[in-house]
């Protein structure tokens, strides 16, 4: 049986001819499609929208910020190897993901996808892990705000500076998906613009076109040197250590790619959109990853005493710190206001998927049926304002340094987001053999990638790995920290620990691959054709051309 056969699955005529109109839901008991006029998510995610989503989940704080602490401790070639290591492991994720949301792209993203083909208590495990992971990071990225903020005033307490953030992003999301996909859009291409303009940049101070005109070239591959050594462990062994400390950062960096998945509930047309997200992430990934760490090694020694983000007076992004030191005037503080609206589509999209978290496990049966209320535009009211409530652990920087509280976080969201890209892989390996053993044939699927399954079975071997070896710096002699212990391992002991848990209550077998629903809601998906209106002026064709 091929996947055109599915297309007999009846269907009311009603359903089909209001459902351009009505928003999408799926049925928490039977997994089965239903329609309502109200109080559902809305599908108002355009192609652009979803385009800028998937960029603006590769581009973040993590490139702008957090490359300094891993510079710091692996050197210029040890962040370059970090960073391509780690971006192998995020192509795969979402080479699985894709297949899956392109072809069945329900609310609730992956989660709901756990529960047609792995179990219910797989998908109780993903929810309230994903929910954790971006509950988490929400206060990383107001934190990094802090510390960006930082670079121009030190007088004003950070509580300020976060709260004003937090305003923002706040009501970005008040205004339902439509408003949050066009300030995504409008933050995307302001960090598109930053990044790319930063690389030229980085290239032209490389070759000594800046007012100092000092040609660097690998000038600090040789000095201090292309690798560092690891806690002042010498030979070998050091530079290893080193390398293995730039993964988790790296991870934290990535994490976040995979957005798109629950964005695909709230998605137009998202079998066609979708696959378009998906297939040119690795271009994204080598263009302003490498690309970028490649820059960031070339112009800053890892010696230099502002990538330490322990103080919140000397926290800056390796870019800022590079041209300040080239001699430009007043560049710092724009590039630096660029990076702060990265801190903010960050946030924003933060705050908009843990919500979406929550109201998928609320779906499912998973979480209090209230949070599955939401406004006659679609907006999850309940699940929004409990998510943003959280918010409240960055003020932690107020007293502690936005710095350190912006490393905890990093620490507690890589080891959580490295779990939730195990747990797609997971749920992608059982998505591919229930197609294989139904007689479903891949070739007819919206997105499917020639890598599979060995592209899966590498990142959840990835995965696990780093998340093992993520805290082992506290364990070398005189080095033992219990917040980096807890923060590192906590949340990989959280997941196997929520799985027995919820195995236990529900008591559930795993799904067989003969019994998995690859059919409930496919027709409903397909007759949503909508299509993009033709640009208007040069600026939409060019932005059409980019993405």
């Amino acid at each position: 049986m091929g996947v055109e056969d599915t297309k007999e699955h009846p269907l009311s005529h009603t359903i089909v001819e209001n459902i351009m109109e009505k928003p999408l839901n799926y049925d928490s008991e039977s997994g089965s499609a239903a329609v309502h006029t109200e109080g559902t998510l809305k599908r108002q995610l355009k192609n652009r929208h979803i385009a800028m989503i998937s960029i603006g989940g590769v581009i973040g704080t993590g490139l702008f910020l957090g490359t300094a602490s891993s510079l710091a401790q692996g050197g210029p070639v040890g962040l370059l190897l970090g960073y391509a290591a780690v971006g192998t492991v995020c192509y795969s994720v979402m080479i699985s993901l894709g297949e899956m949301v392109a072809y069945l792209p329900l609310p609730g993203g992956h989660i709901k996808l756990a529960e047609r083909f792995v179990d219910p208590a797989f998908s109780f495990t993903m929810g309230w892990n994903y929910w954790y992971n971006w509950t988490i990071i929400l206060p990383a990225e107001l934190s990094a705000a802090a510390v960006l903020i930082n670079f121009w005033n030190h007088s004003v307490n950070n509580a300020a500076w976060i709260s004003m953030c937090l305003v923002v992003v706040v009501t970005i999301n008040m205004f339902g998906a439509g408003m949050y996909g066009e300030c995504e859009f409008i933050f995307a291409s302001i960090k598109v613009i930053t990044i790319t303009g930063l690389i030229i940049l980085g290239i032209v101070l490389d070759l000594g076109g800046g007012p100092n005109h000092d040609r660097i070239g690998f000038r600090y591959w040789k000095h201090p040197g292309p690798f560092a050594q690891f806690d002042n462990i010498g030979g070998a062994k050091g530079r290893f250590l080193g390398w293995v400390a730039v993964l988790e950062q790296s991870a934290f960096s990535f994490i976040g790619t995979e957005i798109v998945a629950i964005a695909a509930g709230e998605a137009k047309n998202p079998r066609r959109n979708l696959p378009k997200a998906i297939r040119r992430v690795y271009i994204r990934i080598l263009l302003f990853y490498i690309g970028g760490v490649i820059i960031i090694g070339l112009l800053v020694p890892y010696t230099h005493p502002d990538l330490n983000l322990k103080t919140s007076d000397a926290a800056k992004s390796p870019f800022v710190i590079a041209i300040k030191t080239a001699g430009i005037k007043g560049l710092p503080s724009v590039i630096n206001a660029a990076l702060l609206t990265s801190a903010w589509s960050a946030a924003s999209s933060d705050l908009y998927t843990s919500s979406r978290a929550l109201y998928g496990l609320a779906l499912a049966g998973n979480a209090p049926k209230i949070f599955t209320k939401v406004t006659s535009n679609g907006l999850p009211i309940v699940s929004l304002v409990f998510c943003a409530l959280f918010s409240a652990l960055a003020y932690m920087g107020v007293t502690t340094g936005s710095g350190k509280v912006f490393n905890w976080f990093v620490n507690m969201t890589s080891v959580a987001g490295l779990m939730t890209w195990f747990g797609i892989c997971v749920t992608y390996v059982r998505f591919y053999k229930g197609f294989k053993v139904q007689g479903f044939d891949r070739a007819t699927l919206p997105y499917a990638h020639s890598l599979q399954p060995y592209a899966a079975w590498y990142a959840i071997v990835a995965c696990l790995v780093i998340c093992f070896f993520s805290g082992w710096s506290v364990f070398l002699k005189g080095q033992w920290a219990t917040d980096s212990f807890v923060t590192n391992y906590l949340p990989f002991a959280l997941f196997p620990i929520l799985y027995v848990g919820a195995k236990l209550y529900f008591r559930t077998p795993l799904v067989k691959p003969e019994e998995m629903d690859f059919v409930s809601g496919l027709k409903e998906i397909e007759a949503d054709t909508y299509d993009e209106p033709p640009p208007r002026n040069w600026v939409e064709r060019f932005w059409g051309w980019l993405m």
